[in-house]
């Protein structure tokens, strides 16, 4: 398979996709699993999960804004005007809210002290100085952005469906890996 391909997706691509999309996952779980992070929590445990995985989202979000900069899939010329807008709108707040939301943690971690390592391995540089209150207010954006980007994951996959089973067209396999339906 090629790296980039046409009319759907290439590999990178949907690889990139798939990867954040697992990884988002695991985020979300995860942040409903850990504790809420106050003034006792220490960085352990689902905590220092929550870090370390937030980290590889900004570094996979990063690649995969890059990606699609330089290797544009043009949109299926059956959409109409009202679906061009809205799955433009969707796509690039989806990139944007994981962007920001990663962003927003690692400055929030910083405030606390706390370093932000990529792969456990690769410490980032400290975005915001320990005990800071514009760290603290990014926090809480961060906390309040989860909910504006469950849902616009949630148009994503409606977008999704509907074009697999209402308009019953191939949309849908433009980001799948297999060819067939």
């Amino acid at each position: 398979m090629a790296l980039s391909e046409s009319p759907g997706y290439g590999l990178v691509a949907k690889l990139l996709h798939w990867t954040i999309f697992a990884l988002l996952v695991a985020q979300y779980t995860i942040g409903s699993i850990m504790p809420h992070i106050g003034r006792k929590t220490v960085n352990e445990g689902w905590v220092s999960w929550h870090f370390s995985v937030g980290a590889a989202i900004l570094f996979v979000i990063v690649v995969r804004l890059v990606w699609r900069l330089f290797h544009p899939v043009p949109q299926p010329p059956e959409l109409s005007p009202w679906e061009r807008v809205l799955s433009g709108f969707t796509h690039w707040a989806l990139y944007i809210l994981v962007l920001v939301m990663t962003l927003l943690g690692w400055a929030a971690t910083n405030s606390r002290g706390w370093d932000v390592i990529l792969f456990g391995v690769i410490p980032l540089p400290k975005i915001s100085p320990t005990g800071s209150e514009w760290g603290h207010q990014c926090g809480d954006i961060h906390n309040l952005l989860v909910y504006v980007l469950l849902g616009f994951i949630l148009l994503h996959v409606a977008g999704a469906l509907y074009h697999r089973y209402i308009k019953r067209d191939a949309l849908l396999s433009r980001m799948l890996f297999s060819t067939g339906d």
